[in-house]
């Protein structure tokens, strides 16, 4: 159906139906636009919530993450953190393709309706002005009629009348003769001015307002058309990130099914075993016996160089308190009195001087642990210390055995860090140097001595404090159960080539309520720990992974050494970023690498490299 044939009338209303499908357009745009900004704060809020909860670095949270339900829980945020990137997305498609496109094709419409409505405007001015030409046509013709009949009965008159001169008879007659012309005249005019507005309002009516209105029932048509089109545009949207959004949710299902209870409780058990063996069994003391006692085979020790032990008095059994309300004291007084057992390495455990002995051997009686313990002021006041929240001795001897192993092997590992890094600055420098001193436009070779000797300095004490506590790392070791050789390689222990001389502690600890022991040195004794060689392995270095690619913008000539010449439009590999000096590293195949200028090359690093791809 065609709004010229249906419509021909409805010139006003059509001007209102289209300015308001015009208004529709517009309030579909700020709904999307609303939907939009509704998305991008979703997002947003959904990136905070994740990095809220996110472990802090370097806190205490961190170490908690090594559990499986936290790292649960961490790939879950950082699931929820790309599910927020989805919803950023979404606003960002529907913003480009329907706000924008919508906004730009509302004022191309709104242009499209002026210039039709301008047109039908005109026709209607042009069809009112033919009327009006035509009126005032049939006015004057009407006029002149007149005009003509009251000059014939006035020319009647006068040729009836005998009292009148024949000239004025004449005259009359004469202007009854022109007035009938006038009206002649007047009446063809009129009927040509009827016939033109005949055919110009045919014309209007038929041709041009039926043209006007197919233009605009097209637009408007197209109009409904674009809606359509842009709300499937926005399920389409939506329904583009859906597979997305589902890998999200099933990597969070796979995080959750990846919870092992069993691993849980094993970290459990590395992260507060402290090492020590459980007490054995407190043998009766009879006191009904007016004999000197001796020490009982079931007793907690051996007596220190065979003495007999005292009697608890009327004082000390009223000390028995802390047996039942103190449950951490009672841990301190039952810390173990033998030594663990030697590593499977070091042969059977008769060959060990100080090796395991029975379980059936000599215990102290509880009452000298109990006096010693009472009588131990000292170590009394380090407890307290501890529990306030001071700081421990730099040793961690505070600690119990495994975990102090723990906390020295953590710090010798970030020590070899910090030497390895300071290591890779002075081997930059020295580089820089020596480029400086090949070719002096580049630099000043002097101006590098001075970092140079500050790295020197750095290197030795951080090398002297690693020694430092390597050594530690070794007593302790030496005391420690043994382990198997691949979990000392993955630790990174400190071995010597030669046998180790460790003072066996067992007998010699004192418990202090601190949890740290106590060592007598006229009590010692040697266990030889015969040390074990690295796989030939280690001697191999790996080569460097890649980390990127890069485009040499500029030829170089490499003609130092240590550095590889390149041309113009080279592609090659990056294995090792610029660290400051200037300098990147890059390799060409497997046997040539070398630096370069990091001005000379253009660098594309991969992301979230990881240094798992290696060149081939």
């Amino acid at each position: 159906m065609s709004w010229g044939a249906e419509l021909w009338d409805q010139f006003d209303n059509l001007e209102k139906h289209t300015q308001w499908g015009i208004d529709v357009l517009e309030k579909y745009i700020k709904f999307v636009k609303e939907r939009t900004e509704i998305e991008i704060n979703y997002a947003k809020q959904l990136r905070n919530l994740s990095k809220k909860y996110q472990p802090k670095k370097n806190s205490k949270e961190e170490d908690e993450y090594k559990y499986s339900s936290c790292k649960a829980f961490l790939a879950t945020l950082n699931e929820m953190n790309d599910y927020a990137g989805q919803h950023e997305v979404i606003s960002e498609n529907m913003t480009s393709q329907i706000t924008t496109e919508l906004a730009r094709y509302v004022q191309e419409l709104k242009q499209e309706r002026k210039s039709h409505f301008h047109d039908g405007r005109k026709a209607q001015q042009h069809i009112e002005t033919c009327w009006k030409q035509l009126e005032s046509s049939k006015r004057r013709f009407e006029r002149d009629c007149k005009e003509a009949d009251r000059a014939q009965q006035y020319f009647e008159k006068m040729d009836a009348d005998i009292n009148v001169t024949k000239a004025d008879v004449e005259k009359a007659r004469q202007q009854a003769q022109l007035r009938q012309q006038m009206a002649e005249d007047s009446r063809a005019e009129y009927s040509s001015t009827l016939q033109k507005f005949n055919h110009e309002q045919h014309e209007h009516y038929h041709t041009h307002i039926p043209n006007i209105f197919q233009k605009i029932q097209e637009m408007e048509e197209r109009r409904i058309v674009r809606v359509g089109d842009s709300m499937k545009t926005f399920a389409e949207v939506d329904r583009q990130v859906i597979p997305i959004i589902g890998k999200c949710l099933d990597e969070i299902t796979r995080a959750a099914e990846s919870i092992n209870q069993k691993n849980d409780s094993q970290l459990v058990i590395e992260a507060f075993k402290s090492g020590f063996e459980p007490p054995g069994d407190v043998d009766f003391e009879d006191f009904t016996q007016p004999i000197k006692r001796t020490v009982s085979e079931s007793s907690l020790s051996n007596s220190k160089d065979g003495k007999p032990e005292s009697r608890f008095t009327s004082k000390s059994k009223g000390k028995l308190w802390p047996f039942i309300k103190k449950n951490k004291l009672m841990s301190l007084l039952t810390s173990p009195h033998q030594p663990p057992p030697p590593p499977p390495f070091s042969g059977s455990p008769s060959a060990v001087p100080n090796g395991p002995q029975s379980p059936k051997q000599q215990k102290e009686p509880l009452s000298h642990r109990f006096n010693e313990f009472m009588t131990s002021k000292p170590k009394i006041h380090c407890f307290r210390s501890l529990k306030r929240g001071g700081a421990g001795p730099e040793d961690f001897s505070n600690l119990p055995p495994e975990q102090r192993r723990k906390k020295l092997q953590q710090k010798v590992d970030e020590l070899n860090k910090d030497i390895q890094k300071e290591m890779d600055q002075r081997d930059a420098l020295t580089k820089m140097k020596d480029v400086y001193i090949k070719n002096p436009q580049m630099g000043d070779a002097a101006s590098v001595d001075h970092k140079l000797a500050e790295l020197g300095q750095n290197l030795e004490k951080l090398r002297l404090e690693a020694q430092k506590f390597e050594g530690w790392l070794a007593e302790v070791e030496g005391r420690l159960p043994a382990r198997t050789e691949q979990t000392r390689r993955q630790s990174g222990m400190y071995e010597p080539q030669n046998t180790l001389t460790v003072n066996n502690c067992a007998q010699d600890r004192e418990s202090s309520p601190d949890g740290s022991y106590t060592e007598e040195p006229n009590q010692e004794s040697e266990m030889k720990v015969p040390a074990t060689d690295f796989d030939d392995e280690f001697d191999d270095e790996e080569p460097l992974p890649t980390i990127g690619t890069c485009k040499a913008l500029y030829t170089f000539e490499g003609q130092n050494e240590g550095t590889i010449s390149v041309t113009e439009g080279e592609m090659l590999y990056v294995i090792e970023e610029d660290k400051g000096d200037g300098w990147t590293r890059i390799r060409r195949n497997e046997d040539e690498e070398g630096y370069v200028p990091t001005s000379y090359v253009e660098v594309f690093l991969e992301k979230n490299a990881k240094g798992a791809m290696t060149y081939i």
